[in-house]
């Protein structure tokens, strides 16, 4: 189950301008992100199927500021925690934007 994370987590051991910085987050997204389009059968639609677009971008929770970064640059989207129950350490946790509104407007054309 994904659970919606909010941190007021005011401590960065890194530059926090210039994590901000479009090429920084052009190249990092490069390395940690997707977009991604599920489709899934769904009956209760009139073609049977239901197409599901994303952007997401994932981190283990050491990380989990960089996402929080990335939420307050593009003013969309939400941070997920993903728990993991295999041998790992730490749960990860996704950026990730779902509204097509915001896909359209602000994280298609950011990376165009």
């Amino acid at each position: 189950m994904d659970t919606v994370i909010s941190s007021d987590n005011q401590f960065r051991a890194d530059n926090q301008q210039g994590r901000l910085d479009p090429l920084w987050i052009v190249g990092f997204v490069d390395g940690e992100g997707c977009f991604s389009i599920s489709i899934f059968k769904n009956s209760t639609i009139k073609l049977g199927v239901q197409v599901f677009p994303e952007f997401v971008v994932t981190q283990g929770a050491k990380s989990l500021n960089v996402l929080e970064d990335l939420q307050k640059y593009f003013k969309c989207g939400k941070v997920y925690e993903n728990r993991r129950s295999d041998n790992h350490r730490e749960n990860i946790y996704r950026y990730c934007v779902r509204s097509l509104s915001d896909l359209n407007q602000l994280i298609v054309p950011f990376f165009r």
